[in-house]
């Protein structure tokens, strides 16, 4: 909840300051251009990071346009301007198209098949309920849970049943494989069920001026235990995952890297170290970005993702994919298998 209310704080600070009147007529494609180049420049939160010369890209971007440019036109010239952020959080929204940078991800391998998961691991069965799936895996009797997306709420009764039922397993499995992101707030309700006491989630900062280093102090925030009247795990853990794993998923994996009974194993994830911000165009449009940067516990920033744990990074053949056989998972279930026996 603290991260919550940080971000929330942020996001005030930000949609409260009064915006600029770029005159003109609404459509006018100058005016929308500037509205965009001025709304990211001042508050966008990676240009340092990233080596990026924002006022230059917006001189070379804006030759592009004429005053005979169509919104449709603008809209590309735009999104092309934005793909040099090269950030997941970046979105540019009309009527007729959404903007999305997708090669923090396409670039990458899958190493994953839910398919494969569902027939050869699951055999069509297991459990399912607040957006997971979860079943006992057999011979070592290893719990697995697969959890897709922190856009689906997770009950706190629903996660008591699931590790109830999986209590008296030699190790866990939490999958995140494909889990794009959703709600920051989902975070500490999973974090909670894998520790016994509070534990630094991170730091989150936000812009105080349009330059691109004016950012207040890092604000640390933490998470707590789920307590006695809830049921944790205590067992070896271990969390799966790829190149898809974003945002909010991200922050998961960036936590969980710090506790001493969790291993994380796959690839390194996708990234989205940063809280996204929404702003308005003179006509309509609206564009969404990465405005408060966010970094894991030990103050490393998180935008460019997260390694596994080491001697963890493991990688799936997509021929043995097709062929039923996922080499994540399997290096998982053996890990697990193994520390029940030391």
């Amino acid at each position: 909840m603290i991260l919550a209310g940080a971000a929330a704080c942020a996001l005030a600070l930000g949609s409260c300051a009064d915006q600029p009147d770029y005159g003109r007529h609404p459509n006018d494609p100058y005016a929308n251009f500037d509205a965009l180049a001025d709304i990211v420049g001042s508050r966008y939160c990676f240009f340092s990071e990233k080596n990026i010369d924002w006022p230059s890209l917006c001189a070379e971007y804006r030759a592009k346009i004429t005053a005979e440019t169509t919104q449709v036109d603008l809209f590309f010239i735009m999104a092309d301007l934005l793909d040099n952020l090269e950030d997941g959080h970046v979105n540019l929204v009309s009527p007729f198209n959404t903007s999305y940078y997708k090669k923090w991800w396409t670039d990458y391998p899958q190493d994953f098949n839910m398919r494969t998961l569902e027939e050869h691991y699951l055999n069509f069965g297991g459990l399912q309920t607040s957006g997971m799936r979860y079943a006992v895996m057999l011979p070592d009797t290893i719990g697995y849970i697969y959890y897709p997306s922190f856009s689906t709420p997770i009950g706190e009764t629903n996660l008591d049943y699931v590790l109830a039922i999986l209590q008296k397993t030699k190790g866990l499995i939490v999958d995140i494989r494909d889990n794009g992101g959703g709600l920051l707030t989902n975070v500490p309700t999973l974090v909670s069920r894998f520790i016994d006491k509070p534990v630094t989630g991170g730091y989150i900062r936000h812009k105080t001026g349009p330059g691109p280093d004016d950012f207040s102090e890092p604000f640390k925030f933490t998470y707590d235990p789920c307590g006695d009247s809830r049921v944790s795990y205590t067992g070896p853990v271990a969390v799966l995952t790829n190149r898809s794993c974003y945002s909010a998923a991200n922050d998961f994996v960036a936590v969980m890297k710090t506790l001493p009974q969790v291993e994380i194993i796959g690839a390194r994830t996708g990234g989205g170290g940063g809280l996204p911000f929404s702003s308005e165009l003179p006509n309509g449009w609206s564009i969404r970005f990465s405005a408060s940067p966010i970094t894991d516990p030990e103050g490393n920033d998180t935008e460019w993702g997260i390694d596994p744990s080491e001697g963890c990074e493991v990688h799936c053949d997509p021929v043995e994919l097709a062929e039923g056989r996922d080499a994540i998972l399997d290096f998982a279930l053996k890990r697990l298998a193994a520390k029940s026996k030391e």
